[in-house]
């Protein structure tokens, strides 16, 4: 399965920015995209792991619930 790196926009807009085979490529991929960022870009940069685009879309919307304080 790919690695796929994603923008996610205020609002929840999500824009497919790579994809790659290997962990290692997709995170120095997000990084540099990181790095080059303008201060006033909101958009968080993120890497999904899923079977297909759709999928890692899917992922990235979901909302998770924080953990109860103290559990690890």
């Amino acid at each position: 399965m790919p690695y796929y790196v994603f923008a996610v926009e205020p609002l929840g807009l999500l824009r497919k920015l790579a994809e790659f085979e290997a962990f290692k490529d997709a995170s120095a991929q997000a990084k540099a995209l990181r790095a080059q960022q303008p201060p006033d870009d909101r958009a968080s940069i993120r890497v999904m792991f899923a079977a297909t685009a759709l999928e890692a879309e899917d992922l990235l919307l979901q909302v998770r619930e924080p953990r109860p304080a103290g559990e690890e």
